[in-house]
């Protein structure tokens, strides 16, 4: 490392609480407007503008797919952005703007039919997640530059997800239903709500643009990421390959719990209503996990931390199994069993944004570049990649053992709706944590070395390995 280096981040110690609040605050609007396509868009295509369910399954699953591997094109145009206002910011505004009018676009009938209805639904949500990409992959690329500070990046990394959950799984998925009915229902509802979203996104990252810090933090390195280099980085970050691992194995868990739950709670519990029982409890529950996990890692560690990430879904599915058994309209025992799998996922969640913020300062130290833009734009890419292959596996699996919408399923269906909402998020879970037991090496005490190195310190890693 040159004598010469210049920290990366902008705060060494303590982030001032505006600046860490209204960071966080941003993804409050940020995950309402990404909860409501999450949760309405499928069902507002279908039932209120009439598109072919089948044209929009498959419609779905290709977006997803292109808009996945799209985000690794804006990690890189991130990492390549040179600006007196950073590289982040001017990507956070024009992303919010253009993203909130496609958004109300979305949700905007233009009494289109047949072709014409097609095309719009396919280039509204694509458009969509493109334009979403450009403000979403630049917001979570900020985490690790504003503080290299273990304490205070758990922090920081744990309060945008509880403003995320608050907007996404307890607002959105929670009380989604009841707002459109009480806007007015059917079209009316669904629009109206829209508007109402994306200013509330508008506001939220304005507040979180205003105060962020205006610091230009020092590039690692002059030279322009190319497309080509992505892979390098990749490759040559050993860390960042087992980080994304054991991340996509855990999402494919939450993707099936989420994907299947509207499925079990009809056709196995044989209660729909129980569904929202289930959801509000595991979204609190969630909220309180992100809360907690800070203080859970100061006194326990991270590895602890993770560890009962893994822990607690497998418990709580499992009471789920038995109860679906034994007592399927029991709505205390499911409760309770959201709340196990959720708190188990919160904690997930703030490891995960920090072990991505992590990965970049070990990059730094590794290969001598900071890719924020690249590092995070795979947390995207995960998310989405593990969306459409859920969707696609739930729905090969449900049609290949008989099941009838509206029917009282066979036993062979029932059973294969147990299997995909509470076997396979187990497995995906215990493989999750086996990836970080044998592979993830940037624990704490190698985390504080590798930071003073690239601080200008290089003797702090003399005798460590990492292997």
């Amino acid at each position: 490392m040159s004598e010469q280096k210049v920290s990366n981040v902008v705060y060494q110690g303590k982030i001032p609480g505006r600046v860490k609040y209204s960071f966080a605050f941003g993804a409050l609007g940020k995950d309402l407007i990404y909860g409501m396509i999450a949760t309405f868009s499928m069902i507002y295509f279908t039932d209120i503008i009439k598109v072919a369910p089948a044209f929009i399954g498959s419609m779905f699953f290709v977006a997803k797919i292109w808009d996945a591997f799209n985000d690794l094109f804006m990690g890189m145009i991130v990492d390549n952005t040179r600006s007196r206002f950073g590289k982040f910011v001017p990507w956070l505004v024009l992303g919010t703007l253009i993203n909130a009018f496609v958004f109300i676009t979305v949700f905007t009938d233009f009494h289109l039919s047949g072709v014409g209805l097609c095309v719009f639904a396919t280039v509204i949500y694509i458009l969509w997640g493109m334009t979403y990409t450009i403000m979403d992959i630049p917001y979570w690329s900020i985490i690790p530059n504003l503080t290299s500070d273990p304490e205070e990046r758990e922090k920081v990394s744990v309060l945008p997800r509880i403003f995320a959950s608050i907007g996404q799984s307890l607002i959105i998925a929670g009380f989604g239903v009841q707002i459109i009915k009480g806007l007015g229902g059917n079209y009316l509802g669904y629009h109206r709500f829209a508007i109402i979203i994306a200013i509330i996104f508008i506001f939220t990252m304005a507040v979180c643009v205003f105060n962020l810090p205006k610091i230009q933090t020092s590039s690692s390195s002059s030279e322009k990421l190319k497309f080509k280099d992505i892979f390098t980085v990749i490759k040559k970050n050993d860390q960042l390959r087992w980080a994304v691992l054991l991340i996509l194995l855990y999402n494919v868990a939450i993707q099936f719990i989420m994907g299947v739950a509207t499925y079990y709670f009809s056709y196995v519990c044989n209660n729909a209503g129980m569904l929202s029982a289930f959801m509000i409890s595991a979204s609190v529950a969630e909220i309180v996990g992100l809360l907690v996990f800070p203080k859970v890692t100061k006194i326990l560690s991270r590895k602890k931390a993770f560890m009962l990430a893994c822990i607690l879904p497998p418990i709580g599915l499992m009471l789920l199994l038995a109860v679906g058994f034994i007592c399927p309209g029991n709505i205390a025992l499911t409760a309770i069993a959201g709340v196990i799998v959720k708190m188990g996922t919160g904690l997930e969640l703030g490891c995960a944004t920090v072990f991505l913020a992590d990965v970049v300062d070990y990059g730094e130290y590794k290969i001598g570049t900071r890719n924020e833009g690249v590092v995070f734009s795979l947390q995207t890419l995960i998310v989405k990649f593990t969306a459409a292959l859920t969707s696609i596996s739930i729905g090969f699996a449900l049609q290949l053992t008989g099941y009838v919408p509206h029917q009282v399923q066979s036993l062979l269906t029932q059973n294969s709706i147990r299997v995909l909402m509470c076997i396979i998020p187990t497995i995906g879970v215990i493989f999750a944590y086996v990836v970080y037991k044998k592979k993830y090496k940037l624990h704490d005490n190698v985390m504080k070395k590798i930071t003073a190195a690239i601080s200008g310190h290089p003797e702090a890693m003399d005798g460590v390995e990492i292997k």
